[in-house]
């Protein structure tokens, strides 16, 4: 199995690395619990950031349009299920298959609720079409009153509307009509309102569940994602196992060893470049009558990581370090402005993962001009996931110096939007005796307006673009990630910032002693780098980040 990415292998008992890991249930829930959201859908535009942001592309009727929920599950799971998709940028300190797993939960009760919905709008909506297209025009006609900006015309139309259904009601009393014709013209007003308090009982019922699992999931226990359609139990459930196929790719893809830069905007996934430290000098034997024994970048490289699995430990027993995740990762360059990436393919990789050797000769051979280069990580997923440190390691060798560079990088908690709890929907209106008071009265879940909305979106449910041509969609931002893409500064958190900080100087000091440690095996004259490592360890005591990769030049 190597070459194509998509030779991976999906048949049972194939080894799939899982992307679950202690400590990361936090960013999870906060984003799955987006999945599950009744609020509007422009909402989310409030999470973008500097340089990652959503879009909402409006569709033809505003009575169409999906909430937050809705919107979030289509778009995140034609994402990164569908079949032509692009590639995922990894979602450190997240588990991105639950949070798809959720979305499939939440589009499953949907359905539930909405094919209960297409029964009664069949039933009370397209027997008596012509009553029900003249409520759809009044609730529409509704809707866009409200969302005029100008006082003026929004008080004109309301009175037009008002004469249009005391016209109506009028017709409705004194028909000119008498037998079936008559009965029949009087249903098609009253049927609509009938089948609007049924559904009206099915979306209150819908969305208490949905409430109740948003809630659960920002609680911190969560209740489990169902969603046997991803399970097939013949070998003709072809969409089913399509499915499978598609969870356990987007884990393998999750377990890549290749990320992406794209200049300011730092690596893909882990954040912005805080920080950097560069520790560079000649080669020069300590021997003036020997040679220096020959030696590679891979063998420092090899030596600092051995070194780094040790970081754990220490001399008090003062907690300290948690152990970390100690990987090789293959950088490649992007454009900041790219909108998508391409991982690399060939012999030299198999199910997303770069192979040893080749990862060994691009620390060797790639250090200047093109190409992709190495780098050494060690990440600290904080925070219950949210927040993802991590530190990288690069050696390259030109001529007769050799550097040594450590940087750093930080990916912040999960935007404030997706940690919100639900909150009960009140209205304050002043009281019956003592009016200069008021009080809180407790309304329904889903208004008037939204019953209809939910309702007329029901029947399309079976073809979702639809929805998307007539209602809108939500747009994603792009290379996307699930943990980047809605990511906040970690600056903006005390703790958190002293966390990034602090990881610095006990891993540049690791990587100076080890480093040190083979120019003395192979008859370096090290004194020099002593001087410098020092130095450098005064310079990293700066608590102040900055935008590393940011040239003011």
């Amino acid at each position: 199995m190597a070459g194509d990415d998509s030779a991976f292998d999906f048949r049972p008992g194939a080894q799939v690395p899982l992307s679950g890991a202690a400590g990361e249930t936090a960013a999870t829930h906060a984003l799955a619990s987006a999945a599950y959201r009744d609020t509007e859908v422009d909402e989310i535009l409030k999470a973008n950031s500097e340089w990652h942001k959503s879009e909402i592309k409006k569709g033809k009727l505003s009575l169409f349009k999906p909430d937050l929920g809705e919107a979030f599950s289509r778009a995140v799971q034609v994402r990164m299920l569908g079949g032509a998709r692009k590639p995922l940028i990894q979602s450190f300190g997240t588990e991105p298959q639950a949070v798809v797993e959720h979305c499939l939960a939440a589009t499953r009760i949907r359905k539930q609720r909405d094919s209960k919905l297409t029964v009664v709008m069949g039933v009370f909506g397209v027997l008596f079409l012509p009553g029900m297209l003249i409520w759809l025009f009044i609730f529409q006609a509704k809707k866009w009153i409200g969302d005029q900006k100008d006082k003026r015309a929004q008080a004109l139309s309301t009175a037009v509307l008002v004469a249009g259904g005391g016209l109506m009601l009028l017709f409705l009393i004194r028909l000119p009509f008498t037998g079936l014709a008559g009965l029949y013209l009087r249903a098609m007003i009253v049927a609509p309102v009938i089948g609007w308090l049924l559904a009206k009982q099915i979306c209150e019922r819908t969305a208490k569940d949905l409430r109740l699992r948003w809630e659960s999931l920002l609680a911190g226990g969560g209740i489990g994602a169902k969603i046997p359609e991803a399970v097939p139990t013949n070998p003709n459930e072809t969409a089913a196992e399509r499915l499978r196929q598609g969870l356990a790719r987007l884990t393998a893809e999750q377990q890549s060893n290749s990320v992406f830069y794209a200049g300011p905007k730092g690596i893909l996934g882990m954040g912005t470049r805080w920080g950097s430290w560069q520790l560079a000098e000649e080669l020069t034997p300590r021997d003036p009558d020997a040679e220096i024994h020959p030696f590679r970048s891979w063998d420092v490289i090899r030596a600092v990581h051995d070194q780094l699995r040790l970081l754990e430990r220490g001399p008090l027993h003062t907690g300290g370090f948690p152990t970390p995740s100690i990987r090789h990762w293959i950088v490649t360059p992007v454009g900041e402005n790219a909108t998508e990436v391409a991982r690399p393919k060939g012999t030299d990789v198999e199910a997303y993962q770069i192979k040893g050797h080749e990862i060994q000769r691009i620390c060797n051979e790639q250090q200047f001009s093109s190409g992709d280069r190495h780098y050494l990580g060690v990440q600290f997923r904080l925070w219950d996931g949210q927040l993802v440190i991590t530190m990288l390691i690069t050696v390259t060798v030109l001529h007769q110096t050799l550097r040594i560079e450590v940087t750093g990088h930080a990916l912040g908690p999960v935007h404030a939007l997706f940690t919100t709890k639900p909150k009960p929907k009140v209205k304050e209106v002043p009281k019956t005796i003592r009016f200069w008071e008021v009080k809180e009265v407790t309304q329904p879940l889903v208004s008037a307006t939204d019953v209809v909305r939910i309702a007329v979106r029901a029947p399309f449910t079976w073809y979702p673009p639809i929805l998307d041509f007539l209602g809108g969609k939500l747009v994603l931002p792009e290379p996307f990630g699930l943990r980047h893409a809605w990511a906040d500064k970690p600056w903006r958190h005390r703790f958190m910032a002293d966390d990034a900080l602090r990881t610095a100087t006990p891993v540049l000091r690791v990587v100076h002693r080890a480093a040190l440690k083979v120019l003395e095996d192979n008859g370096v004259d090290t004194e020099r780098w002593d001087n410098r490592s020092l130095i450098i360890s005064g310079l990293v005591q700066d608590p102040t980040p900055r935008k590393a990769d940011v040239y003011d030049a």
